[in-house]
């Protein structure tokens, strides 16, 4: 029975899903499937019971789940360990990021904590946020970067930045001759480009627009704020996104933002980043030394302004 077949059935059930746990460890939903039936197959036990909907796990399951939980994290423990004696001189912090955390800022971060921490490293990685979820629960990353973080039981979520949403729209369209921050409700009706269902980003805006009585006409979805920005570019419509994402396109006159305000009071719409990692798990020197650092007060201001 191979280590990638319990990852697989790990991230099935934390997810309750083979599709969504598909995702998180980066494999086709029938690959999922195949594997969890493998796994039954060799034990001559039935680990989830499909009849169910939604399935859930058997006694079995659950024996089987707790157990495989325990020999991923200690295979990775193991893993760290060998490689601390080869590289004595330091640790390596894995580090899983969303896409939209540019890569710019990151870069900041990881040349000052490496200049202050000799022979310390930083491996990083830009992935789907439930990629990020099942490797830091799988203790394939040390650190996670996430939006709109929901840790769970066994994640620790620690506040990093919020980040302002603003509209994002092409230099023609109506909303960009607006000068000062404009109610969400002037988005009733607009053509809107946003993220995918799937999404907890798509959540928080769904839930915002519905609050402000804004009923757009959503064009196109898409998983990623890269194909966003380019969406809007050719003309497809207005999305709401976080304005640090923005400031290229800004500067270059391809995109213009525009502030948003709220007449009944309520606070701004933001988009929190956190850092998570798994919360039982004794951290090494090196993840504590890169979490205080991208938690000192000013260092994202730093970064920003430099990009």
């Amino acid at each position: 029975m191979h280590l990638e077949s319990l990852n697989i059935f790990c991230d099935v059930v934390r997810h309750q899903s083979f599709s969504r746990g598909a995702v998180a460890s980066s494999v086709s939903q029938s690959a999922a499937s195949q594997a969890v039936r493998q796994i039954e197959k060799r034990l001559g036990a039935q680990l989830i019971d499909r009849s169910k909907r939604p399935w859930r796990l058997t006694p079995e399951g659950r024996l089987f789940f707790k157990g495989c939980q325990e020999i991923v994290e200690r295979y990775h423990e193991l893993e760290e360990a060998v490689q601390r004696r080869q590289q004595p001189s330091g640790y390596t912090v894995r580090l899983a990021s969303i896409y939209s955390v540019r890569l710019h800022d990151l870069s900041q971060y990881v040349d000052r904590f490496q200049a202050s921490v000799p022979g310390a490293g930083v491996d990083l990685e830009y992935m789907h946020p439930d990629q990020i979820y099942s490797r830091v629960l799988n203790d394939q990353s040390d650190l996670g970067l996430i939006s709109f973080a929901n840790p769970g039981r066994e994640l620790t979520a620690i506040p990093w930045q919020s980040q302002a949403m603003v509209v994002a729209c092409p230099p023609g369209h109506r909303l960009a001759r607006v000068s000062a921050p404009m109610e969400p409700r002037a988005l009733d009706r607009a053509a809107f480009v946003t993220f995918d269902r799937g999404l907890k980003v798509r959540r928080e805006i769904d839930r915002f627009l519905r609050r402000h009585d804004a009923e757009v006409r959503v064009v196109a979805e898409f998983d990623n704020i890269e194909n966003i920005k380019q969406a809007i570019e050719d003309g497809a419509g207005v999305a709401l996104l976080p304005e640090p994402t923005l400031r290229r396109e800004v500067q270059r006159g391809t995109l213009v933002k525009v502030g948003l305000w709220n007449a009944d009071g309520t606070a701004p719409f933001v988009r929190p980043l956190s850092i998570i990692h798994r919360r039982r798990r004794r951290l090494n020197p090196a993840v504590t030394g890169f979490i205080e650092l991208l938690r000192q007060p000013g260092a994202a201001v730093a970064a920003s302004r430099a990009g």
